[in-house]
């Protein structure tokens, strides 16, 4: 999937300093991490590893991409959590985008066995037509039954009710917690964007966001850039002069060595200890 010809890509600015102020930098103490996260590892500091925030921003502006072509071409994205920390958020972000939602617990079959789950959504949505309904017929035992169903089929499905297929990207927060999702989005073909902390399996990812995943700034803060990436994506308007786009893009570009270089140095100094050689 591409963006369509001259629609102009905005993606929300983002900093090293807002990285760091969000917490996006602290992983997991050292004990404790995936050695296949390693090339995402800055270093190490008080037994905690620390994420490279260089390699974080120029992944999250490419995961940022991504999502903006898919909106822009009429896509839909899933977003899945169903960690507490995270669970509210991304069932607040996808309410706000008009996308869809895990936040519970994610059902064996939930994308590689669509017709099964179809039926189970029908299920829901007859049972919230029959407990709303006048006249109903059914005994205060049958109704109470009823809303007890429904209400376990809501938690569960209720974020994904009026997906009518497939979505064109699914996003995760915590892999660990989401392998099973994982495993049907790369059965399926389905791309992935997905924050990676230190202790995170990278194996599948597309688009992978070093990062911590437990922190409610950190999730706040992905959260919002693509909510401001969604939103972006449904109202930009098509580019009146692509030379001078293309012009833009050439200064970006040489400047990009410039700011990583900058952003490195901040690293540096904020983390001025020796680095422990990773085991």
């Amino acid at each position: 999937m591409v963006a369509q010809p001259g629609i102009n890509m905005k993606i929300p600015n983002l900093t090293i300093q807002q990285l760091l102020e969000a917490g996006v930098h602290l992983g997991h103490k050292t004990l404790r991490w995936n050695p296949k996260m390693k090339r995402y590892i800055f270093g190490k500091r008080d037994s905690i590893h620390i994420i490279d925030l260089t390699q974080t921003l120029e992944l999250t502006k490419s995961a940022l991409e991504k999502i903006f072509t898919v909106i822009s071409n009429n896509g839909k994205i899933l977003f899945v959590s169903t960690k507490k920390q995270a669970s509210e958020a991304i069932a607040e972000l996808a309410k706000e985008t008009n996308q869809y939602f895990v936040n519970y617990r994610w059902l064996g079959g939930m994308l590689t066995n669509w017709g099964t789950i179809s039926n189970s959504i029908k299920k829901l949505k007859k049972l919230e037509i029959d407990l709303v309904a006048e006249n109903r017929g059914f005994t205060k035992k049958e109704l109470l039954k009823m809303s007890v169903k429904k209400d376990k089929l809501q938690r569960s499905l209720g974020g994904i009710a009026d997906m009518k297929k497939i979505p064109d990207l699914v996003f995760i927060i915590d892999t660990n917690y989401e392998s099973l999702a994982i495993q049907e989005s790369v059965k399926l073909g389905i791309p992935i964007v997905a924050i990676l902390d230190s202790n995170s399996n990278p194996d599948g990812i597309d688009f992978p966001i070093p990062g911590n995943d437990d922190a409610r700034r950190s999730i706040d803060l992905y959260c919002n850039l693509i909510k401001e990436t969604i939103i972006s994506a449904k109202n930009t308007a098509p580019v009146e002069n692509s030379n001078k786009a293309v012009e833009k893009n050439d200064k970006i570009e040489k400047n990009i060595k410039t700011i990583a270089e900058k952003d490195r140095d901040k690293l540096d100094k904020k983390f001025s200890k020796p680095k422990k050689k990773l085991n």
